[in-house]
């Protein structure tokens, strides 16, 4: 398996970053054709770096932080940078595997585990975590309901990126029962932070 070196700048210093060599060759900033057995997860998505970015400037040392659907994990080295104690989460083993392998190249420790929204029992025995990323995670409308079930068991806070899809749309819609909703753009991404109204 080949693999593509990248260098991320961030406002604390260079990312060092490895993708798959066909992910590296997709577009990070338009639509894409989607096709069968292309790692997807793999690409250096703009939301992911909008929200590493955002984390970037944020006093996050020795609280806890999960990242669901993390890809290629941005959001979490970033937050392990600056002192976060780090859960990357994933349906793709092989994301996970990545992650771990980039944070090593970049000094970081980040634990990494394979979670599936609809039986997501073992990370929520896991919480609370003081800190819920997601970056460019709801671009299937399928994806809103166990979204909207999970993250009130993992947390009181939600930091989420996305490129502006209507599905995070219908999302947000839905989660403004629940959630105090703030956005904010940040490299032409949108950056809703979410924290939860009274008891959930």
């Amino acid at each position: 398996m080949s693999f593509a070196r990248r260098q991320l700048s961030l406002p604390f210093g260079e990312l060092h970053l490895l993708q798959h060599c066909e992910a590296a060759e997709l577009p990070d900033d338009g639509p894409v054709e989607w096709a069968p057995l292309v790692p997807y997860w793999s690409v250096l998505w703009r939301s992911g770096v909008a929200l590493g970015r955002e984390l970037a400037g944020s006093r996050l040392a020795g609280s806890r932080v999960v990242e669901l659907g993390c890809g290629l994990g941005v959001p979490s080295l970033v937050a392990a940078r600056a002192g976060a104690v780090v859960l990357a989460t994933d349906e793709c083993a092989e994301a996970l595997e990545l992650v771990e392998r980039n944070a090593r190249e970049n000094g970081l420790g980040v634990a990494t585990a394979r979670v599936d929204w609809g039986a997501a029992d073992d990370l929520v025995a896991l919480g609370p975590f003081d800190l819920v990323l997601c970056a460019d995670v709801l671009y299937e409308r399928p994806s809103v309901t166990p979204l909207l079930s999970l993250l009130p068991r993992l947390g009181r806070e939600v930091w989420l990126a996305d490129p502006g899809r209507s599905v995070a749309g219908e999302f947000l819609e839905q989660a403004g029962r629940h959630w105090s909703v703030a956005t904010s753009v940040r490299d032409g991404m949108e950056i809703h932070r979410l924290r939860a109204i009274g008891r959930l």
